[in-house]
């Protein structure tokens, strides 16, 4: 077993565990999972390398996977190789210029969110009155400018923005324990690099593992074994 290792952390988004980039070709969300922890176990026994959690993302994760029916085993081993942890709330300090950056950008977003709603509105005055009372085609159309301006909403006030406690959580987390972020969502990958933190892709993150225990030869007594 290699010694005197420098300790790497990580946490972990639920994004990580339910992005179809960490499968196999054919292969189930549970066998992926149940892979993937495999890796974090024996990274953590042979490479001190250790994976956290904040419980906020844990919960949201549990609730994730038991929608999905995996079996116990999955979350057994998930309450055995990663670790939950408050992030430290009121010990961690963040960069005033961070708080100045979300406040600039939230407003950007909020701004566009209403050019959305405008836009949906103009179009809504476009459709014909007349047909409101035979009904299914204005209905029709009504409806898809409200599907469009929920898919256009949506995607300028919260696509690419950390918009949960969850989120922040993460990031406060890594922060405080100088960890790298492993996550599949572009707005904490945005934000983790403000923070100054260092983040891996969730579909990359398996591969990291790997070749992190090949690197030492621990993949190859594994390969052997």
């Amino acid at each position: 077993m290699p010694t005197e290792l420098p300790r790497q952390q990580f946490v972990l988004d639920t994004s990580l565990f339910i992005t179809e980039e960490i499968r196999e070709p054919d292969e189930s969300l549970e066998d992926a999972v149940l892979r993937l922890l495999d890796r974090i176990a024996t990274a953590r026994l042979e490479l001190n390398i250790s994976c956290h959690m904040p419980p906020s993302i844990h919960d949201e994760l549990v609730t994730m996977l038991r929608e999905r029916d995996v079996s116990e085993e999955v979350f057994e081993r998930l309450e055995t190789w990663v670790v939950r942890k408050s992030p430290d709330r009121y010990g961690v300090t963040i960069p005033a210029d961070i708080v100045y950056q979300f406040v600039d950008e939230m407003s950007d977003r909020v701004d566009r969110g209403l050019r959305v709603s405008e836009e949906a509105l103009r179009e809504v005055e476009q459709l014909d009155p007349d047909t409101l009372g035979t009904g299914e085609e204005y209905m029709t159309e009504a409806d898809r400018v409200l599907s469009n301006l929920r898919d256009k909403y949506r995607q300028a006030l919260r696509q690419g923005v950390l918009d949960s406690r969850e989120d922040f959580d993460l990031l406060v987390l890594a922060k405080e324990l100088d960890a790298g972020v492993v996550t599949e969502d572009r707005g904490i990958i945005a934000w983790a690099d403000r923070f100054g933190l260092r983040y891996v892709r969730g579909g990359q993150f398996p591969t990291l593992l790997e070749e992190y225990l090949r690197a030492t030869g621990v993949g190859d007594e594994r390969s052997r074994g």
